[in-house]
């Protein structure tokens, strides 16, 4: 027996829900209410430090955080850092100034984006939209130190974001990125490297994440759900140490599989 379905029944676009975290309740309350007047975003809690924002995201498991990076305590790049290790939650990181430790600390935490408090209100809203889409976000004053900073910066080691922070019992610390390529022969090593520990799916969503595309193109191209992408991601980001989609699009760029993989 057939069942009609009324256009009534037919199920809304799931809301997008956001924790708001900065030490100034000014700031906050700002936020809350640009917030409240979008469609389809809902903010669901507020922080006033970094250690009180990861209590809220296991408590209320938001879709995204905007994160204050400098806050009393617990930073926002500390808070970061565990959020990413122990949860699916995107952060988007906000500041006043776009100093290079902070821009650079943001993305090795694993921040899906970065973008500076004097962002106008339509671009905010839209940004929250992208990173709750799986894109990555950056502010255009900050993109060519922010590039030239990962770029120079990819084979570091811990030394320059340690990840001691504490984490529940059971949550694996994810580790840095892996060593940047040395020309021709540090490309064969990553290559290698990608080759032995990804399985050719994940190679092929790694190559996308390089050629920038979000989870919703990846999964358009690859005939998957976003579901699948996701869990790929995931897999792509833990077996190769990486703590951010920015890392994996520069691994997969200088690896070669950019530009020598097939649409």
């Amino acid at each position: 027996m057939s069942v009609e379905t009324s256009p009534q029944s037919i199920s809304p676009s799931p809301r997008i829900t956001v924790l708001l975290a900065d030490d100034h309740a000014s700031i906050r309350a700002g936020l809350r209410l640009l917030l409240e007047t979008a469609e389809g975003i809902e903010v669901v809690g507020e922080a006033a430090d970094g250690a009180a924002a990861i209590r809220q995201v296991r408590a209320l498991a938001p879709d995204v955080v905007l994160m204050d990076a400098r806050m009393p305590g617990t930073d926002g790049i500390t808070a970061t850092r565990q959020i990413v290790a122990e949860s699916s939650c995107e952060v988007l990181m906000l500041t006043t100034f776009d100093l290079d430790e902070v821009v650079f600390g943001a993305l090795r935490a694993g921040a899906a984006g970065f973008l500076l408090k004097s962002v106008e209100p339509a671009r905010l809203i839209e940004a929250i939209r992208q990173v709750a889409a799986g894109d990555g976000v950056i502010a255009p004053e900050v993109t060519r130190k922010l590039l030239d900073a990962f770029v120079a910066s990819a084979g570091s080691t811990d030394d320059d974001a340690p990840d001691d922070s504490p984490r529940p019992s059971g949550t694996a610390a994810r580790p840095s990125a892996p060593p940047a390529s040395g020309g021709s022969s540090g490309t064969a090593q990553l290559r290698s490297r990608i080759e032995e520990h990804l399985t050719p799916r994940e190679q092929d969503v790694l190559a996308a994440l390089g050629r920038g595309l979000s989870n919703a193109q990846i999964a358009e191209e690859m005939v998957i759900s976003l579901a699948t992408v996701k869990s790929h991601v995931s897999s792509v980001l833990s077996k190769l140490h990486l703590s951010s989609r920015m890392q994996a699009a520069i691994c997969a760029r200088e690896a070669g599989l950019v530009s020598s993989r097939k649409r």
